[in-house]
């Protein structure tokens, strides 16, 4: 069985972070693994605390997962603490781990900043540059960057940028954009458009967690990369359109449809 390490947040509601992951991995019939950088009170009105490990802790979590087993795929989701950046990076290095899918959430879809900026710019010089793919919304492109990002045209020039930065492959997420939710994949110098439709549902708590993750699924089968993130597309169209309706504010998705339609 193919296995996969996410190194991110609890979610104590169950729509994002380590919790969107596992169910992720587990659906796609993968071996699921976490090291866990924070706990967090939560759940789909907002974030009510957050409780960061220590990264020697950290660092232990991922010292028996990498010596016992050894996973073929890791997810990278929030780290929002220097330290913890750089426990991770050091880790990364001394494993010589394997398609690393990293989700830079530096800044949300309105254009919060969700870390400090020393955090931001360790998470830029150590973390991203280990990545094999990374997958920012178009507010973290517009930061990665340098550049405004108004349309398709925009999104391409900002990719080259990243690529040529972090020398990986780059996935701006362009499911915010206010005409289309279509995705633009930048790798080894190629432009793919990855086509989506606009789904007619608020509830997308986790979106982000849950395509880094499958992406990262893909990967740990062997997929090209186009194809591993063609597939975790669809995935999360799939879990949006499924309609689920919990809690009092943003949803989350079914990551669970596919097995309650058989």
């Amino acid at each position: 069985m193919k296995t996969v390490l996410t190194i991110a947040g609890s979610d104590c509601s169950g729509g994002a972070g380590i919790q969107a992951d596992i169910k992720t991995i587990t659906v796609h019939g993968l071996y699921a693994m976490s090291a866990i950088t924070a706990l967090t009170a939560q759940n789909t009105t907002g974030v009510y605390g957050i409780s960061e490990v220590s990264s020697d802790f950290l660092t232990n979590q991922l010292d028996c997962i990498f010596k016992d087993i050894f996973p073929d795929a890791v997810k990278i989701g929030m780290v929002s603490d220097k330290p913890l950046i750089k426990a991770i990076a050091a880790s990364m290095k001394k494993y010589e781990a394997k398609n690393i899918v990293l989700d830079p959430v530096m800044v949300s879809t309105s254009g919060s900043r969700l870390m400090a900026e020393d955090a931001s710019d360790c998470l830029i010089k150590e973390l991203i540059p280990l990545a094999d793919i990374i997958t920012p919304n178009l507010a973290e492109a517009e930061v990665l960057s340098g550049m405004a990002i108004t349309d398709k045209d925009e999104m391409e020039k900002a990719a080259r940028i990243i690529a040529e930065d972090f020398n990986g492959a780059v996935l701006i997420k362009g499911g915010h954009s206010s005409d289309n939710s279509d995705d633009l994949l930048y790798t080894d110098g190629s432009m793919i458009w990855i086509e989506g439709k606009r789904i007619d549902n608020p509830n997308t708590h986790g979106t982000g967690c849950t395509l880094s993750s499958a992406i990262a699924c893909g990967l740990a089968e062997g997929k090209e990369l186009p194809q591993a993130v063609r597939e975790a597309k669809d995935f999360i169209s799939g879990a949006i359109a499924a309609g689920l309706d919990l809690g009092k504010g943003r949803g989350p998705l079914n990551h669970m449809y596919k097995i309650n339609s058989l």
